[in-house]
């Protein structure tokens, strides 16, 4: 009998995954278990879009589900105000950033 991981880790951790990775030089980097700020803001992310969104709608199809979508996560860049950016949209900030790069 074969044990085999979760789904969610094994598609990341196998050797058919990882192998290609080293086959090309790509460095692998996978923090311990538990660590918590590694992945805390794809985290809040997906919270939001749960609470904000999926959870307040009863989609008709994959394609309803897929334009909801893009509509709340255009309405999340652009003009959500964001506490953790100072009540600022993340495209304000991502904006503001690339023009001082710039100059």
């Amino acid at each position: 009998m074969v044990l085999r991981q979760p789904v969610e880790f094994a598609q990341f951790t196998s050797v058919d995954f990882t192998g290609v990775l080293k086959r090309k030089g790509i460095q692998i980097s996978m923090d311990g278990k538990g660590r918590w700020i590694d992945n805390v803001f794809i985290e809040r992310l997906w919270r939001s879009v749960k609470y904000e969104e999926v959870y307040l709608r009863a989609y008709d199809s994959i394609n309803g589900a897929r334009a909801s979508l893009g509509r709340y996560f255009k309405f999340y860049n652009t003009e959500r105000r964001h506490q953790s950016l100072d009540r600022r949209t993340p495209d304000s900030v991502y904006y503001e950033s690339a023009v001082r790069l710039a100059a």
